[in-house]
């Protein structure tokens, strides 16, 4: 098993831009693969996005993936010029974003994703005012429910718009991430008080892995 940072970005594509430009936004950002700190990067529009709460509106449309060795490469990411660029090049295009960071365990094989995988990402909002003590509970109780994917507790709070957990799971395509239902998410989290009583939102998204990444 290799320890890794799950580093998730979603953001929104202003609603006049012309496909031309999220087609090269798209590409700058893959290309960022290139950099020596990512083990794995993509980038692509989200297929699906669901929130618990009907109040809350969520209407990210693309998202980026990628994971790395420790929180000193994401780091190192994340201040590279190169990758400073791409930022600054495609702002004027970008309405909002939202960014979710946290530490992992994968098996050595699963650490790239296959191109035309897809992706069933999580994230969990807690309910204000909670201890660390009642948040490790929800994160255990979660974890437990979650046995089959990857989960972690952010620790980047600062672009996580009150999102303080995430969780990650694979498919090998389209088709099975579609055998998934939703609603069925939404209610297994009702089935442990704990998590229950402390959950306020929980948002589920959509992904598929579009191009092959390796440095």
């Amino acid at each position: 098993m290799l320890s890794i940072i799950e580093h998730v970005v979603l953001f929104r594509i202003k609603e006049d831009v012309p496909q031309s430009a999220i087609d090269s936004m798209v590409k700058q950002v893959n290309s960022l693969i290139s950099l020596e700190e990512p083990l794995h990067l993509t980038m692509g529009p989200l297929v699906s996005i669901q929130s618990s709460n009907s109040i809350s509106s969520f209407n990210f449309t693309h998202m980026i993936h990628s994971r790395f060795r420790s929180k000193e490469d994401l780091h190192a990411y994340a201040v590279h010029p190169t990758h400073l660029a791409v930022i600054k090049d495609n702002k004027p295009i970008v309405d909002e974003t939202m960014a979710l960071n946290w530490v992992t365990e994968v098996h050595d094989n699963d650490l790239v994703l296959q191109h035309g995988s897809a992706m069933q990402v999580v994230f969990f909002k807690l309910k204000e005012g909670l201890g660390e003590e009642v948040k490790d509970e929800v994160l255990k109780g979660i974890s437990g429910i979650q046995h089959q994917f990857n989960c972690g507790e952010n620790f980047s709070p600062g672009r996580a718009k009150g999102f303080s957990i995430g969780s990650l799971s694979v498919f090998p395509s389209l088709r099975e991430l579609h055998e998934v239902d939703s609603h069925e998410e939404f209610r297994k989290y009702d089935t442990n008080d704990k998590v229950k009583e402390n959950l306020d939102t929980v948002l589920v998204l959509g992904y598929v892995s579009h191009n092959p990444t390796s440095p």
